[in-house]
């Protein structure tokens, strides 16, 4: 073969080397142009790599630091380096990234070990990615999770960033804070509750071992799908921390011997909350423009931010007061649903189906036509008119208890349906408005006692017929013969003529309401007779607080239910102790105590003698029932607890259909079952013992369970009902109507 000579070359060497360079330049134009527009595209800025935000659940915690619900987008919460157990640690740089603290953020063996498997397999399945790597990606969405060369070179530079701006443990510490683990849980701190129910410091060898082992497939192993491949997962990360002598050869093979035990998932870890509605109440609080000592926390997403927010809510008293709902609704309901008939009510019945259709999604979405379809086909579906009527007649709770003389909120019931389903469905501690009836009698009392008057001061029981400005004429019915009946009796039966004598006669309803308000009542009242019988409409949640009162000795405490406010760092945001707790001086304290003696009878043998069924310490109280037993009431105390139950329903043309949709019967039996548990509950350490201190003792009143206020029908007293057992100067010993409707309310 002949040789060419250099000559003979048809390129020049000159024109060669140019196009070398040439080449060169190009590719290295290219090389850059592709990091500007498709690499550096998705790389976060500087200020982005020193000051990482990754999205950390809000916890909110009990009076005891117990987590009772979070507000997150991405379930996680943050712990410190020195809090993560050691053997997580070394079971995560045994198993991902051995060279962990001798590589700067990439590993270079790894990287070509990896690709050469590529290159064999004909696609990018084997990962090279050291722990710093998958921090990148964890951190910084906009690096990507596909398996492409661009997400590799940005997840890379990303990575040798971290590692320039971080110390090695810091790194450790911001990945298992943000690494997913499954079951919704982002970070240590979450998965350790939810796979073990602990914390992770209670955390042994072999669950630290499958925690890291899940960070590879944790749809897999989740749920233990396949045990036997989670089980082989687990002792591998056990085996390499066996290799890398962070426990020895004979340790390793014993803790391969124990089995994998896990908490069962929950559905929704909403349901996890005990305490929905008080839950909500406070993120309703923290987002409030009107609230300027929480102002600072409002430039917080609580969703994203990793606050801790610290509750007055004890976490024991909260699952009394859902024990003590749950009890009474299981028979209390049964018996309504078998009294309540919806024959001779079909135009009540169209309008809850019409309301119960046109809330549907698929209602709201169709066209006019559509429409009237679906009206159609679902008032024939039977299922779907036996559901609403379900819902209609459902009876509805509201339930609080505080601390008498902090107003710490203890415990809240803002509905009859637990669960997820009730945390934004209406909270009928707060925000329903329904009218007292007889429980908003001991205010007209107090300032009738205020005017002058005393519990034995006797008033004319008969029926009244008052004359209004208007010229019209307010009747309360009343005994047909008439007769004295002294304060203390007139209370305890909840006779209506007394309390409507106390407000025309002796003092006047701009007097009472002036009272009520300095009480703790802001809802806007009438100043009208009808008033003292409970026709002004309150909140539950007002009423509890003005009861406060009674066992203050006249001082009114303002209920709350937040205690302090961290950001994820422990930087305290806010501080309730620093504000100070909010009490007026409301009452005269001998008004006070003299309330309190005669609401102690009403509960020992009066219309709230139900209550001896179940508590048979101090406590004082009032019942109160609306027209046709639309609303039952008992607002109550002990020495140490104000609460109030509501019971009722949200639509108010359905009512309970008799004598035991009375406070009495409906409601207070709620209040009794909740202060039986909390006070038989020894670490509580509230004192069965203690009296009502300075209080009389106003007339007869025993706190046997076996008194005039027994548990059966004709022998509980009914409100303005006089039974036959009563004192004969106190009464005229005959049963008077039951409360007569609120009507003519009409300023003076």
């Amino acid at each position: 073969m002949r040789k060419i000579t250099l000559a003979e070359f048809p390129i020049k060497p000159r024109t060669l080397f140019r196009a070398i360079l040439l080449g060169m330049a190009g590719l290295a134009v290219f090389l850059v142009i592709f990091s500007i527009y498709v690499v550096s595209e998705g790389l976060p800025s500087l200020e982005e790599l020193e000051n990482p935000k990754p999205e950390l659940a809000t916890r909110v915690l009990s009076a005891e630091g117990e987590v009772i619900d979070e507000f997150y987008l991405k379930r996680r919460t943050y712990m410190r380096f020195d809090s993560i157990p050691k053997p997580f640690l070394n079971g995560l740089i045994a198993t991902e990234d051995r060279e962990f603290y001798h590589h700067w953020g990439i590993h270079a063996f790894r990287i070509v070990k990896a690709a050469v498997k590529n290159v064999l397999r004909g696609r990018l399945s084997q990962g090279a990615s050291t722990i710093t790597q998958q921090l990148a990606r964890n951190l910084y969405v906009n690096i990507g999770q596909e398996r492409t060369l661009t997400r590799k070179i940005r997840e890379a530079v990303t990575a040798i960033q971290i590692e320039r701006t971080y110390t090695k443990n810091e790194i450790l510490e911001l990945y298992i804070n943000t690494v997913y683990f499954g079951r919704g849980a982002h970070g240590l701190q979450v998965a350790s509750e939810l796979y073990f129910n602990k914390s992770p410091q209670e955390l042994n060898v072999p669950e630290c071992a499958f925690l890291v082992g899940i960070l590879q497939r944790p749809g897999l192993h989740e749920n233990l799908r396949n045990y036997q491949a989670s089980l082989n997962r687990r002792n591998v990360v056990l085996s390499a921390m066996a290799e890398e002598d962070y426990i020895s050869d004979g340790e390793c093979e014993t803790f391969k011997t124990v089995p994998i035990v896990l908490t069962q998932p929950e559905e929704v870890t909403i349901e996890r909350s005990i305490a929905p509605h008080f839950v909500e109440m406070i993120r309703q609080q923290l987002t409030r423009d009107d609230d300027k000592a929480l102002a600072a926390i409002r430039r917080f997403d609580l969703f994203r931010d990793g606050l801790v927010i610290y509750t007055t809510l004890n976490a024991r008293m909260q699952q009394y007061a859902n024990q003590a709902v749950e009890e009474h609704f299981k028979q209390f309901q049964r018996d309504f649903s078998r009294s309540w008939r919806w024959e001779g009510k079909e135009s009540l019945l169209n309008e809850v189906l019409d309301k119960a259709i046109k809330n549907r999604p698929d209602y709201i979405a169709a066209k006019p036509e559509g429409r009237k379809q679906i009206i159609t086909r679902l008032r024939k579906n039977a299922a779907f008119v036996d559901s609403v009527k379900v819902e209609a007649t459902r009876i509805q709770v509201g339930f609080a208890s505080i601390e008498a003389s902090t107003g710490e909120i203890r415990s809240m019931v803002g509905s009859s349906i637990f669960g997820k389903l009730s945390r934004y469905t209406l909270n009928r501690v707060t925000q329903i408005r329904r009218q007292p009836g007889s429980s908003f009698k001991p205010f007209v009392y107090a300032a009738a006692l205020d005017a002058g008057l005393t519990p034995y001061s006797s008033v004319e029981s008969g029926a009244l017929s008052y004359k209004l400005p208007t010229g019209k004429s307010w009747d309360v019915a009343g005994s047909k013969d008439g007769g004295p009946m002294s304060l203390a009796t007139a209370l305890k039966f909840s006779i209506n003529t007394v309390a409507a004598r106390l407000i025309t006669d002796f003092v006047t309803p701009t007097a009472v309401i002036r009272l009520a308000k300095r009480c703790g009542i802001k809802s806007d009242l009438m100043a009208v007779p009808s008033l003292a019988l409970g026709s002004g409409e309150v909140s539950p949640m007002e009423m509890i607080t003005a009861f406060t009162v009674f066992p203050n000795e006249g001082m009114s405490v303002e209920p709350y239910a937040i205690e302090r406010i961290e950001d994820r760092f422990g930087n305290v945001l806010y501080d309730h102790a620093k504000q100070g707790l909010t009490i007026s001086d409301a009452m005269n304290p001998r008004v006070a105590k003299q309330m309190t003696g005669m609401m102690r009878n009403v509960v020992n043998s009066g219309t709230a003698g139900r209550v001896r069924n179940w508590f048979p310490y101090e406590a004082a109280g009032k019942t109160g029932t609306t027209n046709d037993f639309a609303d039952a009431w008992f607002v109550g105390y002990t020495p140490q607890l104000v609460a109030g139950v509501w019971t009722g329903f949200d639509d108010q043309r359905i009512k309970f259909t008799g004598w035991y949709g009375q406070g009495g019967s409906a409601a207070a039996p709620i209040w009794a079952r909740f202060m039986q548990k909390v006070y038989k509950d020894p670490l509580l350490q509230y004192d069965a013992k203690r009296r009502f201190k300075g209080v009389e003792n106003i007339g007869a009143g025993s706190m046997s369970k076996d008194s005039e206020s027994a548990d059966a029908e004709g022998t509980v007293p009914l409100e303005n009902t006089v039974p036959a057992s009563a004192t004969p100067k106190d009464s005229t010993k005959k049963e008077l109507p039951p409360e007569s409707k609120l009507k003519d309310q009409e300023e003076e």
